[in-house]
């Protein structure tokens, strides 16, 4: 066997001994042990501290990923023309109505053009979006609704959710 520090042959005494007896790649190979528990528990200390608001935005991101992957090959529900960079497109906006935010029936593929410099292009967008979805859909999703609070544990779960997805569609 060869010693994960020094590279030498030598002959291990213990078992899962890694390295050779020398004090010098003892004391190596202990501080790279140390530094990897270390950085496993930075990780978990850094997770703990992640308020709500962080988990929302990592699961926009998610969220928004299967959004794209879902409609992948699909033109730009606003302007109907193939998107050269692709968003996730919101129709009732996600900070006017956070209720909406990860309702699949609300959001579509839309290019970078429609979805940032027409601001959502809303009216072809809602167009466009009765002949997917239907018109009771789009009343539905232009009625009121019952504000959402997300726990952290909701959160999660929905990451875990939209992951799986991801993983499906690929």
């Amino acid at each position: 066997m060869r010693c994960k520090v020094c590279k030498d042959k030598f002959e291990p005494k213990y078992f899962l001994q890694k390295v050779c007896l020398d004090p010098t790649c003892i004391l190596e190979w202990s501080k790279k042990v140390k530094e990897k528990e270390w950085k496993a528990e930075k990780k978990i200390l850094k997770d703990n501290l992640k308020t709500n608001a962080d988990h929302v935005r990592e699961l926009q991101v998610i969220f928004n990923k299967y959004i794209r992957l879902r409609d992948k090959g699909l033109n730009c529900i606003s302007c109907s023309k193939p998107a050269k960079k692709e968003n996730a497109g919101h129709y009732r906006s996600a900070g006017g109505n956070p209720e909406l935010r990860f309702e699949e029936l609300n959001v579509h593929l839309q290019c970078e053009y429609c979805n940032t410099y027409l601001h959502g292009n809303l009216i072809d967008y809602r167009i466009n979006l009765i002949k997917k979805i239907g018109i009771e859909k789009v009343n539905w999703l232009e009625s009121k609704h019952e504000p959402k609070k997300y726990s952290i544990i909701n959160l999660l779960e929905m990451k875990v959710l939209y992951r799986n997805l991801i993983k499906d569609l690929k």
